[in-house]
């Protein structure tokens, strides 16, 4: 099916990262990017400062965090990486962080996520992949927004992209239950649901914050192998596995993995326009909520952009953070 109004550029499943930034100059841009010690994230952060952008890798463990900014400092010559703390499980850390930017932002890359086997609580009582994936990117980008706002005003134009996952099509949010308080926990399902809520956050806070000059995007990084999977139990490798032998999905290299997030970060297709859900560097098409994954992997489903349940979801989300 052809869907001619999807916003296409010039990337695919094989480019990489340093294929999406060759030949740009982002001297003066500067970035945050959570969960850059590893994985994605580091390869982001990494791709950013090879065209000399100034990074901060917002990272749990900072001794990690300054190790990778000085590896990621000699193998791009650009001194301007940066570690500090935030935990997105606590949002005292997240709200410390934004309190201490100073100076405009740019680009806010909310990479970091945790996939968890087993039912796992904040002190709050949430849920932890959804508190972790969804409610502390929620709170560090309220915490960053003026920061975004102003380098919008600097520059024209702010970014956020907000890593999703194919796995956003188990579950919608269930607004009913969010932490499973009632209903049997299932780690995929909590997993799906919180990469839902990273694709509603874009959807809403590009409606929100366009005024601003700021834009959200989420993006489906495909089936990369990285610390994600650390506590993955067999089961859920077999899944995986079967998905693969299905032909769902075809696993990248870190560098083509990051590829998307940086289509979104800084490809000129993206610099005005949010709410989008990117694949394999391009507009994913939309399907409807009943489809199966196989065979569309690399689309979207409708309750990961229904602009009702984004500003839902908005509106609970700002309601559990400022409780704490």
């Amino acid at each position: 099916m052809s869907h001619p109004s999807l916003i296409r550029t010039g990337f695919d499943a094989d480019s990489t990262a340093d294929d999406v930034v060759a030949g740009l100059d982002l001297v003066g841009l500067r970035a945050v990017v959570t969960g850059a010690t590893s994985g994605l994230g580091r390869e982001t952060a990494r791709a950013l400062a090879s065209v000399g952008t100034e990074v901060t890798l917002a990272v749990r463990n900072t001794a990690d965090g300054a190790s990778v900014a000085d590896d990621i400092a000699a193998s791009t010559g650009n001194r301007a990486v940066h570690a500090a703390h935030l935990e997105l499980a606590d949002l005292a850390t997240v709200a410390r962080f934004a309190d201490s930017w100073r100076g405009p932002l740019h680009l806010l890359i909310n990479n970091a996520g945790v996939m968890r086997p087993s039912l796992g609580r904040t002190p709050q009582g949430w849920e932890s992949q959804f508190a972790t994936n969804h409610l502390g990117h929620f709170a560090l980008a309220l915490g960053l927004h003026d920061a975004l706002a102003a380098g919008a005003n600097q520059r024209g134009a702010a970014r956020i992209v907000a890593v999703t996952s194919g796995a956003h099509m188990y579950s919608p949010v269930v607004f009913d239950d969010i932490h499973f308080t009632r209903r049997t926990y299932d780690p995929q399902l909590a997993y799906g649901q919180s990469k839902t809520a990273n694709s509603l956050f874009a959807v809403e806070a590009t409606r929100r914050w366009t005024a601003d000059g700021i834009v959200a995007n989420a993006v489906n990084p495909g089936g990369v192998s990285t610390g994600l999977q650390r506590d993955f139990t067999q089961d859920m490798k077999d899944h995986l596995d079967r998905l693969e032998a299905a032909g769902v999905f075809a696993y990248k290299t870190v560098g083509q993995g990051a590829a998307t997030t940086l289509v979104a970060a800084t490809a000129p297709e993206f610099a005005h326009t949010g709410g989008h859900y990117l694949d394999d560097g391009n507009e994913a098409a939309t399907v409807p909520d009943d489809v199966e994954l196989a065979g569309n992997s690399h689309a979207v489903k409708r309750w990961a952009r229904d602009g009702a349940a984004a500003r839902r979801l908005w509106e609970v989300s700002l309601d559990l953070v400022r409780e704490c």
